[in-house]
């Protein structure tokens, strides 16, 4: 490691978290377009105000058409490493508790506020690792540059505009997750089951079901509508379906029956308890009529079990031992008189293709009775684990924080998915929970420290 750089990490935390404090009193949630401002006023301001951040310490900046924001160490060094990271954020939500979300406070060695950890802070903490190396006169042989994209929560298309003319430096890694580092990311694979029928009108009987508000989200509520069932009949399967799934069941005055369960992400469906499901199950536990839409949400119930989240009904569970397990769940519901039509998000190991997990799906979805349809399969995203980039980037880590140096897999995707040499990195130190993307979103003082110094370490080792 080298002291002097991190010697000067240490002299400027005031300066940093100031920096941070004040990009992330931007609410750059992505907006309509407005003139040149393809994502809206807020994420363009807060773009060019970390644009302006590094051109105030000496780095040369280029503006691509207010997408994304860049700053060279050095352009006539041969490119050889990117830094890509965000300055937009998701909304700011409700529950906000120790601050307003957009005016950050240091409380308890922590900086609370939107964007603290995902990812204007973590963005600004490799800023600063280029500007210790380049203010401390340490030489670097070749080319680092930070990309700064302002699209990342909603779609990333701001870095295929910047791709659409740059390439992809040899290596590049995101502060835009965790450490140790991100090295593979599970591939996606989602599916569409429907069916239209005759309406039927013996009693009784289902009207509707309606749960889940997107395709890669574990549905917290779920809403039944019956005709021809009391409510004491009603509340004696809704009390078994709470013991069976710790869901809640209430009866509304005109007879709409609520279930809520618990949200998670679809990338690690096992934390939530889906409400949908319990709902499916609440609908077979009661008397109704026997009718194609009872018969229907029995097949489903076997294809989705309630709490299994493997793909094993239908069959498409699978397990490596790089990327581990394939999840699946069942997230989007709606049932009415004459169709009904679900949606899947699964996350999808290395080994997984077409003929084991895409026609395996279709044949189990088509047996059961329903029409099957997909926007298809994304592919995972690897680095090998062994690469000297990734080796490099782990002793950089190790050297730092004294921990140990590990690849991860994960369900979800982050920033550099389809860059061909591009691993996550950071910034978040293993085992905190920094309620990225919900209310009282926080980043610990010491963890900006820890991974600025992280960054240079890194910098040094792969462009020094």
């Amino acid at each position: 490691m080298n002291k002097k750089v991190n010697d000067w990490i240490d002299a400027h935390m005031d300066d940093l978290i100031c920096d941070i404090k004040d990009l992330c009193s931007i609410a750059s949630v992505n907006d309509k377009p407005e003139g040149d401002m393809p994502f809206g006023e807020k994420p363009c301001r807060a773009l060019n105000r970390a644009m302006a951040l590094a051109e105030k310490y000496g780095f040369e900046t280029k503006n691509y058409d207010n997408y994304v924001a860049t700053a060279d160490f050095d352009s006539s060094l041969p490119h050889t490493l990117d830094v890509l990271g965000h300055t937009d954020v998701v909304p700011a939500g409700e529950g906000w508790t120790v601050t307003d979300p957009f005016n950050v406070i240091e409380k308890d060695g922590k900086l609370f506020g939107r964007g603290t950890s995902d990812d204007k802070g973590p963005l600004l903490c490799a800023l600063y690792a280029m500007r210790a190396i380049k203010e401390t006169g340490t030489p670097l042989s070749k080319g680092v540059r930070l990309i700064m994209g302002s699209d990342e929560e909603t779609g990333s298309s701001d870095i295929k505009h910047y791709y659409a003319t740059e390439e992809e430096a040899p290596y590049t890694f995101s502060p835009d997750a965790e450490f140790p580092i991100i090295n593979i990311e599970k591939g996606q694979f989602r599916g569409i089951l429907s069916k239209d029928y005759q309406k039927e009108t013996e009693l009784p009987r289902l009207l509707s079901l309606d749960a889940g508000v997107a395709f890669n989200a574990v549905p917290q509520k779920a809403r039944l509508k019956f005709e021809g069932l009391n409510d004491d009949e009603i509340r004696k399967a809704a009390d078994e379906i709470e013991a069976e799934c710790g869901v809640s069941i209430e009866i509304e005055k005109d007879g709409e029956v609520v279930i809520t369960g618990q949200s998670a992400h679809a990338s690690t469906p096992e934390t939530g308890k889906n409400a949908g499901l319990a709902a499916v199950l609440l609908i077979n536990k009661l008397p109704l009529h026997d009718s194609t839409v009872k018969r229907l949400l029995l097949s489903l119930s076997l294809l989705f079990p309630y709490g299994v989240t493997d793909g094993s009904g239908l069959g498409i569970a699978m397990c490596d031992e790089e990327s581990h397990d394939l999840t699946c769940t069942l997230d989007l519901f709606h049932v009415d008189e004459t169709h009904m039509e679900f949606t899947f998000d699964s996350r999808t190991p290395l080994m997984a293709n077409e003929e084991n997990c895409g026609n395996k799906a279709k044949e189990s979805v088509e047996n059961a009775g329903f029409d099957w349809s997909t926007p298809g399969m994304i592919p995972p995203h690897a680095v090998a684990g062994d690469s000297y980039f990734v080796k490099t980037l782990l002793s950089a880590y190790e050297e730092v924080t004294g921990l140990k140096g590990e690849c991860l897999a994960i369900g979800g995707g982050t920033y550099v998915h389809d860059l061909k040499n591009g691993v996550a990195f950071g910034a978040i130190l293993p085992g905190v929970d920094t309620h990225m993307h919900g209310a009282d979103e926080f980043i610990d003082i010491d963890n900006l420290n820890a991974a600025a110094k992280v960054y240079a370490n890194a910098i040094e080792k792969l462009c020094g």
